[in-house]
């Protein structure tokens, strides 16, 4: 066997390189990679670089959500066997500090996260070791490609969870990326019908119609109230009509998109008593006007997943959380550069809603 790893070696170029196969721990599996998401942190990262800066001369490797086979297994490992098919959470953590002794793991400060500081150990390689404890079978019923899926949209289902999403609910999701088609699919497998989605880009909405969504608006639609450009209110407003949500509002909103302006929106549409689900990472400071929703109205931001992998891969082994169709590209690992220009060009990467890197898979 023989091993390679795509290394960033700066912002917006990939190589790949030989390397050698890991040995695997007592507690760990090696996986024979088959499929890797391209998520927008890896892309972020590709286009401009780790959020946090490497050290000098440290590689950096991308790519966290994978699924691949067991081909070796430690010596303490008694849950998995050589050919088993598995899917890993990528975040190890500590399991000794305070937030993973009162079950909040996920925002553990020691996490080991795949490609992120302070290793930088990417998935996008042909053989990679992970600890049984965090990894997990692949039931019947999934393909090791939608395994590979199962990590973004756990972030879904755990904002979905968190936000206590179910059937009577009255939810809109800000943001038709994969994050926000995840978190609507999720709350459809809570029982939740009532969801309407909210984004500039058409061909994103239709596609968030043919996966349930009760309602879709573009909000290039909205007539301005001033000028040529909507504002936070003008959407707002256009959201509290009467032929929308009325002044009531919505009881139950989540910003997936990471956009200050439409984390601006939720605060404007939000109804006495509701919720507001930051899920989006928010890369600046968003003003909110407190006066505006000082009416026992809850903010809370969400943070990857905890203790949601179980349930999230129940619900795509059922078929009631379908991530194979939001896969709009499959590309071979030896094209893994050609793979994230596109992922960043201006006009292709409106057809993107999720990217998948094949390394040694054969689903298609």
């Amino acid at each position: 066997m023989e091993n390679s790893q795509a290394i960033l070696v700066k912002p917006q170029q990939f190589e790949i390189e030989e390397c050698p196969i890991p040995e695997p721990k007592a507690d760990e599996i090696l996986m024979k990679v088959e499929y890797v998401g391209m998520c927008g942190s890896d892309i972020h990262g590709f286009e401009f670089g780790p959020y946090k800066k490497p050290k000098p001369g440290q590689k950096v490797g991308l790519g966290h959500e994978v699924a691949g086979e067991v081909v070796k297994i430690g010596s303490e490992v008694t849950k998995f066997k050589v050919g088993d098919k598995v899917l890993i959470e990528p975040g190890v953590p500590d399991d000794s500090c305070e937030y993973c002794r009162s079950g909040h793991y996920n925002v553990c400060p020691d996490v080991d996260f795949l490609a992120t500081a302070p290793n930088f150990k990417g998935a996008y390689t042909q053989y990679m070791t992970h600890p049984e404890s965090w990894t997990y079978h692949i039931p019947e019923g999934m393909t090791t490609l939608e395994a590979a899926l199962v990590e973004p949209a756990a972030v879904g289902m755990h904002a979905a969870i968190l936000g206590e999403a179910r059937l009577g609910s009255h939810i809109v999701i800000l943001g038709c990326g994969t994050i926000g088609l995840m978190t609507m699919q999720a709350c459809l497998s809570l029982g939740a019908t009532d969801i309407t989605m909210v984004d500039m880009m058409q061909k994103k909405l239709d596609f968030a119609k043919k996966l349930g969504a009760r309602q879709v608006i573009n909000t290039q639609d909205i007539k301005p109230s001033n000028g040529e450009r909507c504002t936070p209110d003008d959407i707002a407003a256009y959201l509290r009509s009467e032929d929308q949500f009325g002044k009531h509002g919505v009881d139950l909103v989540f910003e997936c998109s990471g956009s200050g302006f439409l984390a601006q929106v939720a605060v404007g549409i939000v109804a006495f008593a509701g919720k507001v689900m930051m899920v989006g990472t928010q890369a600046k400071p968003v003003p909110v006007d407190f006066g505006r929703i000082n009416r026992e109205v809850t903010i809370m931001t969400t943070f990857r997943y905890c203790n949601n992998f179980p349930q999230t891969i129940e619900a795509i082994a059922s078929g009631k959380f379908n991530v194979k169709d939001m896969v709009t590209g499959i590309y071979d690992y030896k094209d893994i550069q050609s793979a994230f220009e596109e992922a960043i060009d201006p006009v292709k990467k409106q057809d993107m809603i999720k990217g998948v890197i094949r390394v040694g898979g054969t689903e298609f």
